[in-house]
């Protein structure tokens, strides 16, 4: 394990963490701002299509974050969530060293830049079962879906899904489709919405690096 000079451990998770609800923030306060005819879902699609894994790994990945990152060998960071972790850390590095003002406009010169109109922010459907897990990965939870066929007693006797999504044992978003993807994605939908209210009881949780880093 690697320590600084004090002997201390090196360690970015906590770092992780307070960059990401620096960028949260920011992300959020932009958006209001740029978008006032925007009601609360729409807002949050737009924001969650900016800070999600994938996106923070592409960015990271611009601005050569993937070339300053030690790792182990065996890693392909194109394969993991390093870079996206390393950028998340180093927000929260700027935050600590230069305060909030100088992380706003590091987060708005350095990502928000890259969606500056409401067709990029929109252009894709949000995947909610991906987001979902990405969540739930990178707060080393376990998570699974429980998919169910519902046969209701109609004429047509069309086959309907539902699906629950749990974190750790824990039912946290339902959802129905005529097939199980979308009964999954509505439920990773509902999930996310109550992930993001704190509307279930996150002492249920194993794993609560959102609330203990």
């Amino acid at each position: 394990m690697k320590r600084d000079e004090s002997g201390m451990p090196v360690n970015n998770e906590r770092l992780e963490y307070l960059g990401d609800a620096v960028l949260s923030a920011v992300v959020a306060h932009e958006l209001f701002m740029r978008f006032p005819e925007k009601d609360e879902g729409a807002l949050t699609k737009m924001r969650s299509r900016i800070v999600n894994r994938t996106t923070l790994n592409h960015l990271a990945a611009k601005m050569g974050l993937n070339k300053l990152i030690k790792t182990q060998p065996l890693n392909d960071l194109a394969q993991t969530h390093i870079p996206g972790d390393a950028l998340e850390a180093l927000i929260g590095a700027v935050y600590l060293d230069r305060g909030y003002l100088c992380a706003r406009s590091f987060i708005l010169s350095g990502i928000m830049e890259h969606f500056n109109d409401e067709e990029t922010l929109v252009e894709n459907d949000t995947n909610f079962k991906s987001l979902l897990i990405e969540w739930a990965q990178k707060n080393r939870c376990d998570i699974h879906f429980i998919t169910e066929e519902h046969h209701p007693n109609l004429p047509s006797r069309e086959t309907a899904f539902i699906a629950k999504a749990c974190i750790d044992g824990q039912v946290i978003g339902e959802g129905n489709g005529a097939s199980k993807k979308e009964a999954q994605q509505n439920a990773a939908g509902h999930a996310l919405k109550s992930l993001d209210s704190f509307a279930f009881d996150l002492s249920g949780l194993q794993n609560q690096t959102l609330l203990t880093s």
